[in-house]
């Protein structure tokens, strides 16, 4: 097994590039402040990453939907609906969602069609339940409230009954309803399994929790995936929050800058995106703010190795 700082050094040629605080005080300039969203898409390319199995590109920030997307009924969906307008606007393509996720599969279905973007989306959902046909039949409902006849990514979610969905998805792959195929977890205690099922299958997906303050995965989980050639899905960038919270009242550093990093969302997620062995790291907002704060961490530049250090120890001393 590769250890992650030899693995980091040998697979470094990669594509370079909250809440109330959020910080745009660096003195970048008014040409890196996000809501001139067309400046910041004219100046600089979206940051790519490849899907190993194929080589197809992907924008490396995507869009996640727990929580945020399982609307209550009579909720308004406008602040949801310019989310995703924006998100799309600012390059993106990579939304996950989840039938564990409420109603988050039917909104996002609606709303994408009402925005005539459901073929721009590279859409990823996920199989929950025990059984063949009971997984079948989940999956079949992904596709209508998702207004698919194709699936982009179908994931078994939290490795539930991984063996028999996995076949399915298989003979789906074959049978061309689905084009890529993964498993998914949220916690570090399902890394070792993750670890074994990369191992032995050969998927094209494996999806996984991985921030600034919980790296567990870079030890060996990302070096793996690597590895084997499978793309990786980030999910937890902000340690459900948690991180905003410890930097709350905090001054960014000023050699964010270097790194073309002016907001704390920023700077976690271009952490994350910074290891070369991430394909797509997907938080979740419903509020368009944040959405932009967060696609704007896909833009500029990258911190190397020894930044993406710097980065780790400054937050140890908060």
């Amino acid at each position: 097994m590769t250890d992650s700082k030899k693995y980091f050094n040998h697979t470094a040629a990669f594509n370079p590039s909250r809440r109330g605080f959020i910080k745009f005080s660096l003195g970048l300039g008014a040409l890196l402040v996000i809501p001139d969203i067309s400046i910041a898409q004219d100046k600089k390319p979206i940051i790519k990453r490849r899907i190993p199995s194929t080589g197809e590109e992907i924008p490396a920030v995507g869009l996640g939907t727990a929580r945020t997307f399982n609307l209550i009924p009579g909720e308004s969906r406008v602040p949801l609906k310019e989310v995703l307008r924006l998100f799309v606007e600012m390059g993106g393509t990579v939304v996950d969602t989840s039938p564990m996720y409420g109603t988050a599969e039917s909104v996002i279905g609606d709303l994408a069609s009402q925005l005539n973007i459901v073929d721009s989306l590279f859409m990823a959902t996920k199989v929950w339940t025990t059984g063949k046909e009971a997984g079948i039949e989940q999956m079949e409902t992904s596709m209508k409230l998702l207004h698919r006849k194709k699936i982009d990514l179908m994931q078994v979610h939290n490795l539930v009954d991984v063996k028999t969905q996995l076949e399915t998805l298989r003979a789906w792959k074959k049978e061309g309803k689905i084009r890529y195929l993964g498993v998914t977890h949220s916690r570090v205690s399902a890394h070792s399994e993750l670890e074994k099922i990369v191992e032995k299958e050969n998927l094209d997906f494996v999806q996984l929790n991985y921030n600034i303050e919980t790296r567990d995965a870079e030890k060996r989980l990302l070096p793996l995936a690597a590895e084997k050639g499978t793309a990786v899905l980030i999910n937890e960038p902000f340690e459900k929050g948690d991180l905003f919270g410890k930097v709350k009242g905090k001054t960014l550093p000023p050699w964010a800058a270097e790194f073309d990093c002016t907001s704390w969302a920023q700077f976690f997620l271009k952490y994350i995106i910074s290891n070369p062995a991430v394909t797509c790291v997907i938080p979740a907002t419903s509020k368009p703010q944040h959405l932009k704060d967060n696609m704007q961490a896909c833009y500029g530049r990258l911190p190397d190795e020894s930044m993406r250090w710097r980065m780790v120890e400054y937050m140890k001393k908060l």
